[in-house]
């Protein structure tokens, strides 16, 4: 345990699983009270339970702009201001892109690029309204500069997290807001669970990273914690690759 957020306030969307919750956990470590929005109403009540009076949550759908704006109202409601927030809501399919459904590409692109943008706004114009800067952490994916077979809505949609990161830290760095992006290759999370399960596909992971394993939500809750903080101040419009080396190396064909 340390102070690194101490005292501060910490919106995480799609917090309740995977990397966000472990996002969630290591910032209250760090003193942060943390808002948490997910779909999942079980497993919010779940978290809510293990991280007691630092943590509140609300059913939220991040495709929904009115449900994210009431996730930040939930927070000022809460615990008075926000000063940081982690978008981590997202999700890939896999389809060869002639048989790709028109509707499972717009899923995917509704919950990772439209929810992200709709998280930014909403998270940035309690930011400025308040006063005093702060710092939003997307998570990208190397799939937004690595193309990989059968991932034409994940890879499209994490790309533009990247130059919507890119594109924000421009526009809010006159209120003294930082953005950034972390960008994980594969981690073993409840939504890769697939692969997981798959031992000849999760070890061609693997094999395709240098550093030989795959990588952990801890890895990626880490990486988010020093972007939030004070440790980053001067850090803005960066794409933060945690990958085990990964990228330098070509997607695992399927």
């Amino acid at each position: 345990m340390g102070n690194r957020l101490e005292n501060k306030v910490a919106v995480i969307t799609g917090g309740a699983s995977g990397i966000g919750r472990r996002t969630a956990e290591r910032f209250v470590a760090e003193g942060a009270k943390v808002v948490i929005g997910d779909r999942n109403g079980e497993l919010l009540a779940e978290v809510e339970a293990s991280l007691g009076s630092a943590c509140t949550t609300l059913m939220t759908d991040v495709t929904a702009e009115a449900e994210v704006e009431s996730l930040i109202a939930r927070a000022v409601a809460a615990f008075g201001r926000i000063d940081a927030a982690v978008n981590c809501a997202g999700f890939g399919t896999y389809s060869p892109l002639p048989d790709h459904p028109a509707d499972t590409w717009q899923a995917v692109i509704d919950v990772c690029l439209t929810g992200t943008f709709y998280s930014v706004k909403h998270e940035t114009r309690q930011l400025i309204a308040q006063g005093g800067g702060g710092a939003v952490v997307n998570i990208a994916s190397i799939s937004g500069r690595q193309p990989g077979e059968g991932m034409a809505a994940y890879c499209s949609a994490k790309a533009g997290v990247e130059m919507l990161t890119r594109v924000a830290a421009i526009d809010l760095g006159r209120h003294g807001i930082r953005v950034n992006a972390v960008s994980p290759g594969f981690i073993e999370t409840p939504l890769t669970a697939i692969v997981s399960e798959l031992p000849e596909i999760r070890q061609k992971f693997i094999d395709n990273t240098p550093l030989g394993r795959a990588g952990q939500p801890d890895d990626i809750a880490s990486a988010a914690l020093y972007l939030a903080s004070d440790e980053a101040s001067f850090v803005s419009g960066e794409i933060l690759v945690v990958d085990g080396g990964e990228m330098q190396r070509e997607y695992p064909r399927m």
